[in-house]
């Protein structure tokens, strides 16, 4: 009888080296990570990985096994000041990885009584968004990105219309005005698309800084202004970091939860030529490419096993949903149970606080997209498409579309043909100070 083989790790990972870590990172992880999560599999429920050079990680890939780690705030502490490596030097401030892990004073780098506090106002502020008033600043945010390709027949759908719309819509539901709105949306580009990390980082954090000063002053109908309000009494320092978390850890999810389920539109026929499919394409989108592959990161508050591995306290240890999601054992049971049963929202006292809006976004986006190119279509081989490095995000360089062109009733502001695309402020300049937020709410009030 023939004896299984051991699994041989995907082409060019350095796990055929013998004790090697498996890498998250780099072009052939981002090219196919399911093969990197099948041969995970191998080592159990939890597995050794490298999220950055240098940077070492317990990936855990098994449903139950990730449920039981998010939902056990006894055993598993959020506070990243826990982090064993950072604090023993081992990891460079400068590490690419340090934006998203390392600590900051909000609701997810919180435990106990503080992140109950925290995670309240949060929670309760996001849940006084009217959705009929989201839906229509969703399609009017989308009309206007559409309005500056329509005519050309063709379009990057990531950078034309996936990564602008949920910073516009986020500046809207938060109150921006155009000067801060600018400055949020350079912000936010700048450290996703790594121009100028820290300057980008600056200008983020000063911006909400103002917002707050502002509606301090001149409060209205917007999650900042609710977000003050609350009755947990958020210092001005407590409110930037909320508000820095809601607009950085919204907009990257959604800019990926929108592409990626554009792009299973555009290369599954299952979906073509069929109305009401979109909200089964971004269920399946959530279980098979969640825009947020590997995060939620926790901390062993003593030395301790768990699944079968021994930890030390402050061991980092990182949620695969999307390994988790496409484990083998949930096949039979995802298509007899609940189809939003996946945990790409993240699962127990830290679950994303955005799902709502961010899937009422997602539906608005896809539906007005399609309604007005009907014939949408890929334009380059499916194979060509490129997937961004790294090992949180899930979500593509680019996606070309063609379309039949159309012509907008409502003009594009005539100072910008182009504003989906700014050009990138030099630090320092008045350029910064105005940007694509400005370019849209002028063609709103046209």
């Amino acid at each position: 009888m023939d004896q299984p083989t051991a699994p041989v790790p995907p082409p060019g990972c350095p796990a055929h080296n013998s004790g090697a870590r498996v890498p998250l990172h780099g072009p052939e992880f981002a090219a196919d990570p399911q093969a990197y999560y099948s041969y995970l599999r191998h080592y159990g429920p939890t597995a050794p990985v490298e999220l950055a050079p240098g940077v070492e990680a317990t990936l855990v890939t098994d449903y139950a096994t990730a449920l039981q780690l998010l939902q056990d705030s006894g055993s598993f502490r959020k506070d990243a000041r826990r982090w064993r490596h950072f604090n023993e030097g081992k990891i460079s401030p400068d590490s690419p990885v340090a934006p998203v892990l390392a600590y900051r004073p909000n609701c997810m780098f919180s435990d106990g009584a503080e992140h109950l506090r925290l995670r309240q106002a949060v929670t309760d502020s996001m849940a006084r968004i009217d959705t009929r008033k989201l839906s229509h600043s969703t399609e009017q945010v989308s009309n206007y990105l559409i309005s500056q390709f329509a005519s050309r027949g063709s379009a990057d759908l990531l950078g034309d219309y996936a990564k602008q719309l949920p910073l516009f819509v986020f500046n809207e539901l938060f109150g921006c005005p155009p000067d801060i709105g600018d400055r949020v949306v350079y912000g936010i580009t700048g450290m996703f698309d790594g121009i100028n990390p820290a300057r980008a980082m600056e200008v983020l954090f000063g911006a909400v800084g103002e917002l707050v000063a502002l509606k301090r002053v001149k409060p209205g109908e917007d999650v900042t202004s609710w977000l003050m309000e609350h009755q947990a009494a958020l210092t001005d320092e407590e409110m930037v970091h909320q508000l820095a978390l809601l607009l950085v850890g919204g907009n990257e999810p959604l800019r990926n939860l929108i592409g990626n389920t554009l792009h299973r539109l555009l290369t599954h026929d299952a979906y073509a030529n069929q109305g009401g499919l979109i909200d089964e394409a971004i269920d399946d989108t959530l279980w098979e490419n969640p825009p947020m592959q590997n995060l939620a990161p926790h901390y062993p508050a003593a030395d301790m096993e768990f699944a079968g591995q021994q930890l030390q306290a402050g061991d980092l240890l990182l949620v695969s949903f999307a390994a988790a999601n496409t484990g083998p054992a949930l096949t039979a049971a995802r298509q007899a149970g609940s189809n939003r049963a996946h945990l790409a929202w993240s699962a127990g006292p830290h679950a994303c606080p955005s799902k709502d809006p961010a899937r009422q976004i997602t539906v608005t986006a896809l539906e007005n997209l399609l309604n007005k190119l009907p014939d949408v279509e890929l334009a380059v081989p499916e194979e060509s498409l490129t997937w961004r490095p790294g090992p949180f995000n899930r979500g593509l360089i680019a996606l070309p579309a063609r379309f039949t062109a159309v012509t907008e009733r409502k003009p594009a502001p005539e100072a910008r043909t182009e504003a989906a695309r700014p050009e990138q402020p030099q630090p320092g300049t008045r350029a910064e100070r105005s940007g694509v937020w400005s370019q849209f709410l002028n063609w709103l009030t046209r």
